[in-house]
């Protein structure tokens, strides 16, 4: 038995455990050395062209091999292995999102992918622990998800607005309905809508259904408010009140206020 793509286990997923930890860390880490190397490689369209594949095969590889484990694993499953979940339809998204650049795809994802990606990563439902394949596959495909549109942000330089908060609300809305009809005909419960997941999450501290549904719509609003707020409203205005204090060449070297 192999113990890194079995899909018997002898342990299971830990919370906040060191390995939890590490690959958090990993991901800020990638998010960071991307920041720091915005410039150059906006300025670099062969490093710019190689960098989006990367994290095109980061979003595409690792969900391949994870329907090509359900497969060899006999766990395929109509109501539990379709691509329905939100972090499932956000990959997808941000692989057309990163081959076509599309900044319409892009003012949703920000906020819908960086998101749902966050609150996956923060509180995984995982059943499975370092080293094994889904623990891998886990972390790198979320992680991939939230660097997708980092990377629009910083290296193609994409910016959301106000409305684009609320059609990424629409977006979630618009999906819950779908992904509910789905979970109606098949008995399932993709996106978690009709019952929390078996594992410890955020969901646990929000009552019972449907009433966490109606919380997490709360928590939504809120963190993408906060995301549009963190990226581009507080660095716009700290932006403006530097150049109050600072002078163009010829003018005066500090600003007076009147």
């Amino acid at each position: 038995m192999n113990p890194f793509w079995s899909a018997q286990h002898q342990a299971n997923f830990t919370l906040f455990s060191s390995s939890h930890l590490a690959a958090v860390a990993g991901i800020a880490m990638a998010a960071a050395a991307l920041y720091v190397w915005r410039e150059p490689l906006g300025r670099s369209r062969p490093y710019k062209d190689l960098v989006r594949c990367g994290i095109i095969a980061a979003l595409l590889l690792p969900e391949i091999a994870l329907n090509i484990w359900y497969g060899a694993e006999g766990l395929w499953n109509v109501k539990s292995t379709l691509p329905l979940e939100l972090c499932s339809i956000t990959l997808v998204l941000s692989v057309f999102m990163l081959w076509t650049r599309s900044r319409r795809l892009y003012s949703i994802l920000f906020f819908a992918g960086i998101c749902g990606a966050l609150q996956a990563i923060a509180t995984p439902s995982l059943g499975y622990p370092f080293p094994h394949f889904r623990f891998f596959h886990f972390f790198i495909a979320h992680g991939a998800i939230i660097m997708a549109s980092l990377y629009m942000t910083w290296i193609e330089n994409c910016k959301p607005s106000w409305k684009s908060v609320g059609a990424a609300m629409l977006f979630l809305n618009l999906l819950m309905l779908g992904v509910g009809g789905v979970n109606r005909m098949l008995g399932s419960n993709y996106m978690f809508l009709m019952h929390k997941p078996d594992t410890p999450s955020m969901l646990d501290m929000l009552g019972p259904h449907p009433y966490y549904l109606i919380a997490e719509e709360a928590i939504a609003l809120t963190m993408f408010v906060l995301l549009y707020l963190l990226f581009f409203r507080m660095p716009a205005l700290l932006f403006q009140s530097s150049k109050k204090f600072h002078e163009t060449p010829g003018k005066r070297e500090y600003y007076d206020g009147r």
